[in-house]
């Protein structure tokens, strides 16, 4: 078979001899795939999403195709109903949005504070890094291939303020949201980016300078700021009747 036959890059995902880290990359390739499809709309909200055309699409098996909706469906981009397969979750309404910053204004201010007490040097270290790669990042546009990286680099930094704090239930409640999905699938990061890089500056100094009461005030200020700005973008769909 020719090199260049898409079936021939496809890996025989049932012969036990084959090198899994060649199936991890397509579960991983084919995982990206369709988020970038769920995350641009291309699958609509609420959308069906068969496996079986899923995978003549990407030219695969349907074996990575049901693994990566396992993994969207543990972000909360997609849902599993008996009977009715898969579907692309719908939108937050504007109440969903809503309660989903009370939670993070409960969650994270408090997860701020703890890390400005609790952090090793090693974890300040790493969310400072993260916060560089997040300067250092061009300003991406409104497809979801040019801001995924700013998109997990932005996760990655709530996410390493969690651990910081040294409250693992926190820590996985802060994770467990996956508040950043489905935040950029309202609204793309465009005009979010520049206040967001300096919004997450003045946590950073706040938590280095080991200053609870100003680190949860950042926190707070950022997390305000950012429902502000969903709502002037007209963030959250209308709820249904």
């Amino acid at each position: 078979m020719p090199p260049h036959s898409p079936s021939a890059a496809v890996p025989d995902e049932g012969d036990e001899r084959g090198a899994p880290p060649v199936r991890q990359a397509l579960s991983d390739s084919v995982y990206e795939r369709i988020k970038a499809m769920v995350m641009d709309h291309e699958i609509a909200p609420g959308a069906r999403v068969g496996i079986e055309a899923l995978a003549r699409n990407l030219k695969v098996s349907p074996t990575p195709v049901r693994e990566a909706l396992a993994r969207l469906e543990s972000d909360g981009l997609v849902v599993k109903r008996a009977l009715s397969g898969y579907r692309a979750t719908q939108l937050l309404t504007r109440q969903g949005l809503d309660e989903l910053f009370e939670m993070r204004l409960l969650l994270e201010p408090r997860a701020a504070a703890l890390a400005a007490v609790n952090a090793t040097e090693t974890q300040l270290d790493g969310i400072e890094r993260i916060v560089e790669e997040m300067q250092a990042h061009p300003s991406p546009n409104e497809r979801y291939a040019s801001y995924r990286d700013f998109a997990a680099l932005d996760q990655r930094f709530h996410e390493a303020i969690g651990q910081a704090a040294h409250r693992p239930l926190l820590a996985d409640a802060v994770e467990r949201l996956h508040a950043h999905l489905h935040i950029f699938r309202l609204s793309k990061v465009v005009g979010a980016w520049g206040p967001t890089v300096a919004e997450h500056e003045r946590i950073v100094r706040a938590v280095l300078r080991r200053n609870p009461e100003r680190a949860a005030e950042a926190m707070t200020e950022h997390l305000t700021r950012s429902l502000e700005r969903q709502i002037e973008d007209g963030g959250g769909e209308p709820a249904t009747p």
